[in-house]
């Protein structure tokens, strides 16, 4: 049971991103782009893979920078 949970984590964050790559509008792109990131960084640890979890995180915060901090420029 517990390995379908993991792989379904895998797949959600999978097809937030695949969802994201087609989106016209930037900040909803990134929105979504931050959820599958996330979602793919609980899959990491699920599965204890780092380079998952690096990647996943430093992609979240660059998108957290776009839309938080860039938002006003």
């Amino acid at each position: 049971m517990k390995e379908n949970f993991v792989e379904w984590v895998g797949y959600a964050a999978m097809i937030m991103l695949m969802i994201s790559f087609v989106m016209k509008d930037i900040k909803k792109l990134r929105v979504v782009n931050t959820i599958g990131c996330l979602l793919f960084v609980a899959y990491g640890f699920m599965i204890g893979s780092w380079p998952i979890i690096i990647t996943n995180a430093f992609i979240t915060l660059v998108n957290l920078y776009y839309l938080l901090v860039k938002k006003s420029a």
